[in-house]
């Protein structure tokens, strides 16, 4: 592999520095930053020194990047009434700024510790941002779900399994670039495939649920839920439900479940696995969570709630890994009950189950990283040719 940015650069004797490069919020979700905390806590065991850059939003996880031991710089929150440049991708409203001010702003984060490796997690950001960036960095990451424009990148991670899954970057990556994509690859948490061989097959009486649609829920999925698990005539069904404090409708869950013992609320968790693993149904999103039940062999019935999720719903329901209910404007409690109730009728049949654990191993982050330290020692190699 050729990795443009390093051959030249790198700094052999020194420890190797890595920066992220990605933001939370009530729009954004927590879903980035979470897997770039993944990928940071393995980079770190190879003993890299890290730190992320991100903007300050309402919803922001700094504090958690910070409990996690990361260094962090902030980016001053968006300014009254600031919006994002016109010309920017499709999803340029989520960096909140003009993809100038925001390259200008990373660049003197970074001014005092000149990365090995910046990594990319934002949908508002593109070529023209990395581009910008390439003289600070000797190499840069990208990680997209969306394949909607172009990167200036050495490295680009999709986890995503998705129709024309091969195809989806041509002519939107340097063909050097060495493009990681598939679910082999997702940035799961190690307790994921520790615990996966522990992981049964799900079948028969549907006893024990989660529920999870994402730190924020901004749509009221996991009300909706709540609401339709209690209007069945299904006392033996219990949940678990995963929802942070600052979502809009914690406080009407967080009622319920004080009334009703079959309830059990979890605002925050360092990992769902242990709740998967119990599980014999899980309901939620469509997103990157995805592969963290597939690990674990656990079916779901999934809503998409952006629209970089419906292909991913549909791939996976095509595949009979999931049961897509519909896009989050089409599903409430009626659906989700509907759905419940047809699953308790029948029972879980095995077979889904098994499906689900054929595709993911969890090992994901391993291989990531490996990607990464390859493309290191090529360059390497390279510089040393030269010499």
């Amino acid at each position: 592999m050729a990795v443009s940015g390093i051959a030249g650069t790198m700094k052999i004797a020194e420890k190797i520095r890595i920066a992220f490069r990605a933001d939370a919020s009530l729009a954004i979700g927590t879903g980035h930053v979470m897997r770039c905390l993944t990928l940071a806590e393995a980079l770190r065991e190879k003993g890299a020194d890290i730190r992320f850059v991100c903007r300050q939003h309402e919803g922001e996880l700094g504090v958690l990047i910070e409990e996690r031991g990361f260094a962090l710089r902030r980016l001053a929150a968006p300014r009254p009434g600031e919006q994002a440049a016109a010309d920017g991708p499709a999803h340029a409203s989520w960096l909140a700024v003009d993809w100038r001010r925001d390259a200008d702003e990373t660049l003197a984060a970074l001014d005092d510790f000149r990365p090995d490796w910046l990594i990319v997690d934002h949908y508002g950001i593109d070529a023209r941002w990395e581009s910008r960036l390439r003289d600070q960095a000797d190499a840069i990451m990208v990680i997209d779900d969306l394949a909607d424009r172009a990167h200036d990148c050495d490295l680009l991670l999709d986890q995503n399994l998705v129709a024309l899954r091969d195809e989806r970057y041509a002519g939107k990556a340097p063909e050097a670039c060495k493009l990681l994509l598939g679910p082999s690859y997702a940035l799961l948490q190690p307790d994921y495939a520790r615990l996966r061989p522990r992981a049964a097959l799900r079948e028969g009486s549907l006893r024990r649920l989660l529920v999870s649609f994402g730190g924020v829920d901004k749509d009221g999925l996991t009300l909706q839920t709540v609401e339709a698990l209690l209007a069945l005539d299904r006392p033996e069904m219990s949940a678990d439900i995963v929802l942070s404090a600052s979502a809009p409708h914690y406080a009407q869950v967080a009622t319920l479940a004080e009334n009703h013992a079959r309830l059990r609320l979890h605002e925050r968790l360092p990992s769902l696995a242990p709740l998967m693993l119990e599980a014999d149904l899980a309901i939620g999103a469509a997103g990157a969570t995805s592969w963290e039940r597939l690990c674990l062999g656990l079916p779901s019935l999934v809503v998409s709630l952006a629209e970089n999720q419906r292909p991913i719903a549909n791939e996976l329901a095509r595949s009979g890994f999931v049961i897509w209910l519909g896009h989050c404007n089409e599903v409430g409690a009626a659906e989700i009950g509907r759905a419940l109730e047809e699953l308790a009728t029948t029972g879980l049949d095995g077979a889904w189950s098994a499906r689900c654990l054929g595709v993911v191993d969890g090992r994901g982050v391993e291989r990531v990283v490996n990607a990464v330290m390859e493309a290191m020692n090529s360059a390497e190699k390279v510089q040393e040719r030269s010499l």
